[in-house]
């Protein structure tokens, strides 16, 4: 073939071409042939939707979480009742926010005015937390004084506040009299956290990703993006209660979408706003979970749903006061939910007997403003702030993008030393972490209260009795025999798993997880067969998320995959780790095994599913031996790498740092056979980074008192490259 080959590719690169091209069809051909062979769901309708089996799983919770709430308000009838629930919320909120800032001066600096036929435009930067700095524009009417004032929160636009649309609806609030104070979200308009000077633009496609991605860092260390967001806008209505044309006893706030979530938070947090009006956003988390799941780093609470949260709560903390639910009949947050949700709220209002402070409005769009919406807002706010006028909307000349630059280059990160909600949070990282480096002086006695820390915070639940598993089939190779089972997990789905059989009955079998699923390394002189020709039965789930039961986590080449963010922000809403729920389905399977009369199980994980079977083991005795193979070295790495690989994040457990970690982890196995082979920095790469060394320190600590010839770490990094190390573990 070769030499055939060769011969073509001198006579035509054509015929080379499409000789290439056949080879390689019929090599995709053969290998997707080999992957349905070993499907466990193959023929099984009942298993369609199993790639979705995730998400299902963490919506079930959500929704039980969710009947709860609704069971408790409905048992509300008393405006005593309402009130004792309002103090209940005020403190909730403030628990799964976490703690604002201090309040430190705003150092607030108009950096240019210009003059208007009907207004004036001041550009403002100011600081929300020390060098954490927000760009805005204020814009006044005219001989105002004493006026009402409106915050306005902008959408997830590239540029912030400066689209068409939202200038539209800014200028015609300010030619009925109001004040408009808007600003920049963090990492939108010129406050993008991950600016490329090259495009002048985000290295992101999406502003979303410009949350998600630091707000994952957050949520790992216990913060939320939300309070980052939440106290820009109370820092916003600090500025305005210091300009004298501000009128402090009627402040407003609005936003469509992204800005509708901005307004309705902040709206919830700082009293002093008496009239908000959130727009395209308002429906509640059962519609929004059966629509399309949680969304952004900024709209989500720790453990809201668990804590018995839902999006009425925002708005029933704030009732009497005057609020203006804006909607739109085919928006992508359903208008079911916003229905739903009126009805609930109006409740409270008519117990303090101000129906009237309540209202909705709807118009028949998409996710989009709209005239009769926009005039509504015009009445809502002319009315709570006592502006009356002429509510209809007026042709307005919008200002230039020049005449709303706020900082010298357009950016914040170019024009000033400023801080980033990264560079912050890596500063709390730092103080969090100092509890855990002195617990880590007392090895092994505080190994137990990590074991345990590390169950509580992953929503480890044990898993209870299973069925017998089914036999899905079985396909005979030389010198052992693959079968494929389905076995129940946490929730309802079946995880598919194949076992690799000796010829030689053995009763040892190895847990091998592979984040690409059970297919990847099962073909012939594959890794998986490595074992089994060394006397090991292997044993390969797909967990939940993953092969026949996800997509798969992360392909491409972006950073952020926002399906797959927005599902590990569904476990933080439910108080559920996706580590949490795989580490239990390990021990599903490896509790099977014992029925089945396996007397030592060892575990070996690839990458970023080292973590899953680092809780694993840590939970379960019975998996005596450990391999990870080019494991990343910490949680800890990941929060303090602005740069962390995105692939990762399905792995990580949120609040962790400071509590635990996973060389914690490993250093509790020990006297457990433990191989460590290629670790890895945050990035996924080899390094010999200081950080990685202090991470592998900790797990030497503990095994060089109780089993110092129990741990290997090499250098390595594949099973092909450390076979003579992974012959020795098997050994061990």
């Amino acid at each position: 073939m070769k030499i055939q080959y060769a011969n073509a590719a001198v006579k035509t690169n054509g015929r080379i071409f499409f000789l290439f091209a056949v080879l390689f069809a019929s090599l995709t051909i053969k290998a997707q042939k080999e992957f349905d062979g070993i499907r466990g769901t193959q023929n099984w309708p009942e298993f369609s939707d199993a790639p979705n089996a995730l998400y299902h799983h963490l919506a079930d919770r959500a929704y039980a979480d969710l009947d709860k709430r609704s069971q408790k308000v409905a048992g509300i009838h008393t405006l005593a009742e309402w009130q004792q629930r309002q103090q209940w919320l005020k403190k909730t909120l403030h628990e799964v926010i976490g703690s604002f800032p201090e309040k430190k001066p705003l150092n607030a600096t108009i950096v240019k005015t210009y003059e208007k036929d009907f207004y004036r435009l001041e550009n403002i930067i100011y600081e929300s937390q020390p060098g954490y700095y927000v760009t805005s524009t204020l814009f006044i009417p005219k001989g105002a004084k004493k006026a009402p004032a409106i915050v306005y929160c902008s959408g997830h636009s590239d540029n912030g506040y400066r689209p068409k649309g939202y200038l539209n609806e800014i200028l015609n609030f300010v030619k009925k009299g109001f004040i408009v104070f808007a600003f920049d979200p963090m990492g939108q308009g010129e406050r993008l956290q991950y600016y490329n000077s090259k495009t002048n633009k985000s290295r992101f496609k999406w502003p979303s990703y410009e949350h998600s991605y630091p707000g994952a860092q957050l949520f790992i260390t216990g913060n939320t993006l939300a309070n980052y967001f939440i106290w820009d806008g109370i820092r916003a209505v600090d500025y305005l209660l210091t300009r004298k044309e501000v009128d402090g006893g009627r402040i407003g706030i609005t936003g469509r979408s992204g800005g509708g979530t901005q307004s309705a938070y902040i709206a919830a947090f700082d009293d002093r706003i008496k009239a908000a009006a959130p727009e395209n956003y308002i429906t509640n988390m059962k519609r929004l979970f059966q629509a399309m799941g949680p969304q952004d780093a900024e709209q989500n609470f720790f453990y809201g749903m668990d804590r018995g949260l839902d999006m009425g709560d925002l708005l029933e903390v704030r009732a009497p006061k005057p609020m203006l639910v804006v909607t739109t009949s085919q928006d992508m947050f359903p208008i079911q939910g916003a229905l739903e949700t009126y009805a609930e709220v109006a409740n409270v209002y008519k117990a303090y007997g101000k129906p009237e402070n309540f209202s909705m409005v709807t118009d028949d769009a998409p996710h989009a403003t709209t005239l009769k919406n926009r005039e509504a807002s015009y009445v809502f706010f002319q009315k709570a702030l006592n502006n009356p006028g002429n509510p209809k909307e007026e042709q307005v000349t919008l200002p230039s993008d020049e005449e709303l630059q706020v900082t010298k280059t357009g950016q914040v990160s170019t024009s000033l030393n400023a801080e980033t909600a990264f560079s912050i949070n890596s500063k709390n990282a730092v103080k969090r972490m100092q509890k855990l480096k002195a617990a880590r002086k007392n090895i092994p006695s505080y190994l137990p209260r990590i074991v345990q820390s590390a169950k509580q915070l992953s929503g480890y639940q044990e898993p209870k009795e299973s069925p017998a598993p089914w036999f899905a089939g079985q396909i005979q190779r030389k010198g052992y025999v693959i079968q494929k089972y389905l076995l129940k997990g946490e929730g309802n789905y079946m995880i598919p798993y194949i076992i690799l059989k000796p010829e030689l009955p053995t009763q040892k079998a190895m847990l091998y997880l592979n984040p690409s699923g059970k297919a990847a390394d099962v073909q012939e002189g594959g890794d998986m067969e490595w074992f089994v020709k060394n006397g090991v039965m292997v044993v390969s789930p797909d967990l939940v998320g993953l092969g026949e039961l996800g997509p798969g986590e992360f392909k491409g080449d972006s950073y952020v995959d926002s399906v797959s963010y927005n599902i590990w922000f569904a476990g933080i809403l439910t108080g559920r780790s996706i580590v949490g729920i795989r580490a239990g389905d390990v021990i599903r399977i490896a509790n099977q095994l014992k029925k089945d009369g396996v007397k030592e199980i060892y575990g070996l994980a690839k990458k970023q599913l080292s973590p899953v079977l680092l809780h694993a083991a840590a939970f379960d005795k019975d998996i005596s031996k450990i391999a990870l193979i080019q494991p990343y070295s910490s949680y800890r790495a990941i929060v303090m790498d602005r740069d962390y690989n995105a692939e990762f994040l399905h792995s990580t457990v949120a609040a962790s740092i400071g509590f635990y970690d996973l060389p914690d982890l490993a250093a509790s196995l020990a006297p457990k056979s433990l191989l460590i082979a290629g670790v890895t920095d945050a990035r996924g790469q080899a390094s010999n980074d200081g950080d990685i060394i202090n991470d592998l320190s900790v797990i030497k600590a503990a095994y060089q008192r109780t089993a110092p010839n129990k741990l290997q770490i090499v250098r390595e990094g594949t099973i092909s490259q450390s076979a003579d190390e992974l012959k020795a573990w098997l050994k061990n």
